[in-house]
């Protein structure tokens, strides 16, 4: 059964624009409340990030949940993966978070967790997506949903981040700066590295419900990158603006994404004898950490682009490990969901056993020129589907005679085709990058 409201990752839009508005947030507490009770005992955890609008969506999700007789637990600004952690510890049903990650402050969304932390269970949304079509009604007043507020969440979620490493890890000495992207890790993320005893110097902590991702972050990293560099720090981390995507500056100020980071982290368990099978990527995985990890013997496929294909590939396969280059990076071994400030720390311990800078960990593995060009587009015609699209990229395909590879894909989340060529001749891969997106672009005229 197709989906009417669900995206790849929950819902999301421009707020005031449907179905990101007040009344049908209303619905979908209510409707997420009836699909919960059908399964027992209803208690639901609600956290958001930092963006105005999370006031808003927030009481009406609690009042629509409350009507179909759910009790609500507040939990207030906090990363996407901590509500995930935190659903599990309070035995919840579910767990909603009220974010759009890493979209300007005029979007927002609504991600669901099992009570297990992990993504809904496809019939669970589709019951949710049914009830969305049925006339709303309130429980008897006596059944009605209390809504209470957790206040020790932020420091519950230090906690289980820090015990994510060995009780007798100590950074103590290592210079860091840390960019929070006026988001949802604002509070948190300091406090973990600061615990673990680094030298922290803090950006973009100061949200105001508008500056969410605004020129900082994961998104924006060339604050970070000159920060790094102007208070001789050993390294940078910047977080998205849910606290789910993670990047990295080295000392130099290079930025170190997310496919360097997986490769970081899988080598130095592969090396300790504890990864679990191999590693999962994403069809925008550079080919460079295929080769790389292949190099290392650990088996390597890639799942669709999206972190519920990935994680969905790794519990089939019982591994552990895996992520997208965008920073999204998956360890199941601590926790079960994509959690920025975990995968940080798996990255700082691999080396600090190894003894070596950030810069010197990433140069096992060595990156193919890929370009990446983002077309928008504003419906109707498929662009990826487009005969005269596809004629090209298999032309460009055959020119590159196994040297390179193709990727056409439609955002899951934005009205975006992204267009990639990887290959071994930068000057080539972007021509060829520049002149698909051209195509796609006349296309969607």
């Amino acid at each position: 059964m197709s989906r009417k409201y669900f995206g790849t990752d929950g819902i999301r839009g421009r707020v005031g624009q449907y179905p990101i508005t007040p009344d049908f947030m209303l619905k979908l507490g209510w409707a997420a409340g009836m699909a919960f009770r059908r399964l027992g005992a209803c208690k639901v955890l609600v956290g958001k990030d930092t963006r105005i609008s999370g006031y808003m969506f927030e009481s009406a999700l609690e009042a629509g949940l409350s009507a179909a007789g759910a009790d609500v637990m507040l939990l207030g600004p906090m990363p996407t993966p901590a509500i995930a952690y935190l659903t599990r510890t309070f035995h919840a049903e579910a767990g909603i978070v009220i974010s759009a990650s890493h979209n300007p402050h005029d979007d927002n969304g609504i991600k669901f967790f099992s009570g297990q932390g992990t993504k809904l269970p496809d019939e669970v949304e589709l019951m949710i997506e049914e009830l969305l079509d049925t006339p709303m009604t309130v429980v008897e007043s006596s059944k009605l949903g209390k809504v209470s507020r957790i206040n020790d969440a932020a420091g519950r979620y230090i906690e289980f981040c820090k015990s994510s490493v060995p009780t007798s890890t100590d950074f103590a000495g290592l210079k860091l700066v840390v960019d929070c992207a006026h988001g949802a890790t604002y509070k948190v993320a300091p406090s973990v590295f600061r615990e673990l005893g680094a030298e922290v110097t803090v950006l973009s902590a100061q949200p105001d419900g508008l500056n969410i991702n605004e020129k900082c972050g994961s998104t924006h990293i060339e604050a970070l990158q000159a920060a790094v560099l102007v208070g001789h720090a050993d390294l940078g981390i910047a977080f998205d603006g849910d606290g789910d995507r993670v990047l990295m500056v080295d000392h130099t100020g290079a930025i170190v994404d997310g496919d360097e980071l997986l490769f970081i982290i899988a080598r130095d368990l592969h090396e300790r004898g504890k990864l679990q099978g191999g590693v999962v990527g994403t069809l925008m995985s550079n080919l460079g950490l295929e080769l790389a990890l292949e190099e290392l013997s650990i088996p390597f496929v890639r799942a669709k682009v999206g972190d519920r294909y990935v994680i969905a590939e790794l519990l089939e396969r019982d591994w552990q490990v895996g992520g997208e280059n965008s920073g999204h990076i998956l360890c199941l071994q601590n926790t079960t969901t994509g959690d920025a400030i975990i995968a940080a720390l798996q990255v700082l311990l691999a080396i600090k056993r190894r003894g070596e800078t950030l810069a010197q960990a990433r140069h096992g593995l060595r990156k193919c020129p890929q370009v990446l060009i983002n077309v928008r587009f504003g419906g109707g015609v498929d662009p990826v589907e487009h005969p005269a699209v596809k004629e090209a990229c298999e032309r460009v395909t055959a020119a590159m005679a196994g040297r390179g590879r193709v990727l056409l894909r439609k955002s899951g989340t934005e009205p975006l085709v992204r267009v990639m060529v990887e290959g071994d001749d930068e000057s080539v891969v972007r021509g060829h990058a520049e002149a698909l997106a051209k195509l796609v672009s006349e296309v969607c005229a």
